[in-house]
């Protein structure tokens, strides 16, 4: 171990413009798949922002004891899907009505009777914010004898999740043709510092060296040289996030784990590059 150590960091030194050519491409190659991703982390927390307001309101029938409605918020707090469930009186939804509609303000004065019924607001959890559950949150409110009708924006909450299946699709396809860009970059860029050394490799057969003896140096100089490049990409990164979040109000960056997950791939894709280059050049010598 100690030996291949040795020879990556000769590697480094006998070629240190070589070297910096190569994390510089491996960087920019990050860099663009980093930006991508950082566009997709935005998106999907401002999905993830408008998902918020889904939740299921329950009107309830005039009368209805405030006791059973107690004992059922109870039961519907219990639900797996639910975060929360709040009760709405009928005098709280006149004086939202009056805050949130000024323009209206006429008609609420003049009226003799409340018309606005009490309801139960239902928040789900992050994970059940979508159509299928919230419909079926629904018909279990549906269930209970003072529920009157039950509203969840159904229309609006099929489109919030077409929206984000297609956002998952979009970034899985092109992240992944960003990745495989990257790969490729990375694997010509190392196969440039196998080129270099292939009279050593051709020496080094002569003498007996196994393949995987030739490769191990490679296999870790790529991988360094990823990490390298990774954190280079990452620092870039945050550069641009800065950059451009004090213009657009970028509001999401990468958490520390996506920022380590980030680097750590860096790292995997120029071991993978490494070893594409150095096993197709080990064939054809």
């Amino acid at each position: 171990m100690r030996l291949v150590l040795r020879e990556t960091m000769l590697a480094f030194r006998r070629a240190p413009l070589l070297s910096a050519l190569s994390v510089s491409t491996i960087a920019f190659s990050l860099f663009v798949f980093a930006l991508f991703g950082l566009v997709a982390v935005n998106i999907h927390a401002a999905i993830g922002t408008v998902a918020e307001r889904v939740e299921v309101v329950a009107y309830l029938r005039r009368g209805t004891p405030i006791e059973a409605i107690t004992l059922a918020m109870s039961d519907i707090q219990a639900f797996p899907e639910v975060q929360s469930a709040r009760y709405v009186s009928e005098s709280d939804a006149l004086a939202r009505a009056r805050g949130e509609l000024p323009e209206f303000q006429d008609i609420f004065q003049d009226l003799e009777v409340n018309p606005l019924p009490a309801s139960l607001e239902v928040r789900l959890k992050p994970a059940s914010r979508n159509a299928a559950t919230a419909a079926a949150v629904a018909d279990r409110l549906r269930g209970f004898q003072f529920v009157e009708d039950v509203r969840f924006g159904n229309d609006w909450v099929e489109k919030l999740d077409r929206l984000r299946t297609i956002a998952t699709a979009a970034g899985t396809a092109i992240g992944a043709a960003f990745a495989l860009v990257a790969i490729i970059i990375i694997g010509n860029t190392i196969r440039m510092a196998v080129m270099q050394r292939s009279r050593e490799i051709a020496i080094m057969r002569l003498v007996g060296a196994t393949d995987g003896f030739i490769r191990r140096p490679f296999l870790l100089e790529g991988l360094t040289k990823g990490l390298l490049g990774g954190l280079l990409a990452l620092a870039l990164s945050w550069g641009t996030y800065r950059l451009v979040g004090s213009v657009y109000h970028a509001s999401v960056f990468f958490t520390p784990a996506e920022a380590a997950a980030g680097v750590a791939a860096g790292g995997l894709l120029g071991l993978v590059g490494s070893l594409l280059s150095v096993g197709r050049h080990l064939r054809s010598v």
